[in-house]
């Protein structure tokens, strides 16, 4: 057993111990149901569907890396409280895994990206390894989790089916519109420099989608190591490509970066910061970058502006914190 599923039995057993287990869970779902998400990204999910018709929150907001993320004694009892479970899914969560396949046999548990079909995952170390899990990186692909979300609120509260149809309706059409204007405003990169360069690759379906060839100095999960040999490739790659930008990310350290910005620096090629982009966590809360749509937007238009593209100075509808 992994430390991390020893850990999180233990948590399990321990409330089962103090006699929380059995007062957290749920009898009857209420009318107004509890719906627990794990990240930002699925709690907006749940938001854009159910709307003011549950109580929904996440356990990890602004900044938080989930492949690190170990669960608190609050976040179990959060999570034995919840009506159901909304999780992304394709071993995002890691740590969680042991806690969320136990919640299973008691609550419906949902992954988000389950909807997603197997031939559209990438599977950067091939086939056996986990399949990237940052599948929100790509408006189309999160517009069919959407819909998933959708059809699995629908099965546990028939009660709404119809207000979640109209509202995934109107989420999926602002999916559309995203997806369009990310295809223009990255479209206008020009071809030399269409890399995108940030501290770890959560940006492989962006750049499937949209043409954009992604780099990570580490890999899918913040948890591997940058070798040294692998900044140097890098760093020959900016000077060889004469690449002007690379990129941070809000939930991971600028440390690699800017060892990629003085290796190039050495070798007689200024590379700036593009900006900081969103990865595995959205903006703050209440602001329009912390909604998915808000994410995205700030994302394709801080890229697509640091490598020399045509953007709106406010990005998709106008709608971001001026630059």
């Amino acid at each position: 057993m992994s430390d991390a599923a020893a850990s999180s039995r233990r948590t399990v057993l321990a409330l089962a111990g103090a006699g929380l287990l059995s007062a957290a869970l749920p009898a009857v779902a209420a009318d107004r149901p509890i719906l627990q998400a794990t990240t930002s990204q699925v709690a907006d999910l749940l938001r854009a569907i159910a709307g003011d018709t549950a109580t929904i929150s996440s356990l990890m907001g602004e900044g938080i890396d989930p492949h690190s993320y170990k669960l608190t004694r609050s976040d179990t009892v959060a999570l034995m409280k919840a009506d159901a479970v909304f999780h992304s899914g394709l071993f995002l969560e890691g740590k969680m895994a042991d806690m969320l396949d136990k919640l299973s046999a008691s609550k419906p548990v949902h992954a988000a990206a389950s909807a997603l079909p197997t031939d559209r995952l990438i599977h950067p170390d091939g086939a056996d390894a986990h399949p990237d899990p940052h599948v929100w990186m790509d408006p189309t692909l999160w517009r069919l989790a959407l819909l998933g979300v959708r059809d699995r609120l629908s099965s546990l509260y028939p009660a709404n089916t119809a207000l979640y149809a109209a509202n995934a309706d109107k989420a999926a059409a602002a999916y559309e519109a995203l997806n369009l204007y990310a295809a223009q405003v990255l479209g206008s990169v020009p071809e030399k420099t269409r890399v995108l360069v940030t501290a770890h690759d959560a940006f492989s379906y962006l750049g499937r989608a949209f043409g954009l060839q992604v780099v990570g100095i580490q890999g899918i999960s913040t948890e591997s190591e940058a070798g040294l040999q692998r900044i140097e490739s890098m760093v020959s790659l900016l000077v060889d490509r004469k690449i002007p930008a690379v990129f941070v990310e809000t939930s991971v350290s600028d440390r690699n970066i800017q060892a990629l910005i003085q290796g190039a620096a050495a070798k007689g090629h200024k590379v700036s910061i593009g900006g900081s982009l969103y990865s595995d966590a959205m903006g703050p809360p209440g602001t329009y970058e912390g909604t998915y749509v808000g994410m995205i937007d700030h994302n394709v238009t801080t890229i697509a502006q640091a490598l020399g593209g045509t953007v709106p100075a406010r990005g998709f509808q106008g709608r971001l914190a001026a630059r």
